[in-house]
């Protein structure tokens, strides 16, 4: 029997993991699938102590290698079933393995949603962002270019021109604009297209230089952000409990101490209701675990 089982071993998962080990008394396992949100950012610029950067990949390395240090053990798989049982928790993984623990914590994140365009992907992170507060700096004064769809691309253009007034949004997926947003994207100088994007053309670094279009016409960036919409949040685990969700599926959970309606249920994360950020997520994750610590002491 696990004395919490953390789902997710992204930054959130990760931190958690790490504050409970440090108590040194508790049986922490994560079940993790090795994918996830921060698997796609190759440098993270707002961290407290990497100026220069950190990919997500390496913080998930290092923050792993610390947790496994404290005895925390790691498990590759994908929790897809979860039930209370006989004053636990029983989950059972694809693998059809059954993992039982006495308390949950979920970080199971987020996935963001975008289309399958040729050289998008090398960007990320790099010099195409997902967060305005994360990245808003990164693309201070230089030419940028928003690759959406609908609303959600215009609203993100509509927010990013407090940082540069050279930006042009290119609504991939021609989905429509709402009059208001298109006469916002007209007053603040921002030129609007709707036409599909071929590729997206970058240095070998992840430097974005242009993107093509559909009709040869080529874009010129130096930075650039995604909003597609529709981002899917992995609460599928929370909602078998029985905890209350949000209009768009993220789990509530007390402000304080981040555990949900149900017991001994506890969300960290993109998951919860919150800013969607690596920073925040570190906090979430402590902040859940030392609850977590207080129940288990109790439970003894």
């Amino acid at each position: 029997m696990n004395d919490c089982i953390i789902v997710g071993g992204g930054i959130a998962g990760l931190q958690a993991a790490i504050q409970l080990g440090r108590y040194s008394v508790h049986h922490v396992l994560v079940i993790d699938n090795e994918n996830g949100r921060s698997t796609i950012c190759r440098n993270y610029h707002n961290i407290l102590g990497f100026p220069e950067g950190i990919s997500g990949d390496e913080l998930r390395a290092r923050g792993r290698r610390q947790a496994e240090s404290l005895g925390v053990r790691f498990i590759h798989d994908t929790a897809d079933k979860v039930v209370q049982h006989d004053g636990s928790f029983r989950l059972t993984g694809k693998s059809g393995e059954i993992y039982r623990g006495r308390t949950i914590l979920l970080a199971t994140g987020l996935t963001d949603r975008f289309p399958d365009i040729p050289g998008l992907v090398p960007t990320l992170g790099c010099s195409v962002y997902i967060c305005p507060d994360c990245d808003g700096y990164e693309i201070q004064n230089r030419k940028t270019a928003v690759l959406g769809a609908g609303n959600a691309g215009a609203n993100m253009a509509i927010l990013l021109s407090e940082r540069t007034k050279d930006l042009t949004y290119v609504n991939h997926e021609k989905t429509p604009v709402d009059d208001e947003l298109q006469e916002q994207l007209k007053e603040k100088g921002i030129e609007y297209m709707e036409k599909e994007i071929i590729e997206v053309e970058c240095h070998k670094d992840g430097m974005i230089q242009s993107l093509r279009l559909e009709d040869g016409m080529e874009i010129k960036a130096e930075r650039g952000f995604i909003s597609f919409g529709g981002n899917l949040v992995h609460s599928d685990l929370a909602a078998q409990l029985g905890a209350e969700l949000e209009h768009n599926k993220h789990v509530k959970a007390d402000p304080r101490s981040k555990m949900t309606n149900v017991p001994n249920v506890w969300v960290a994360g993109d998951l919860g209701v919150h800013a969607e950020q690596a920073t925040v997520a570190m906090g979430d994750g402590v902040t859940a675990a030392i609850w977590i610590n207080k129940a288990l002491k109790a439970m003894k």
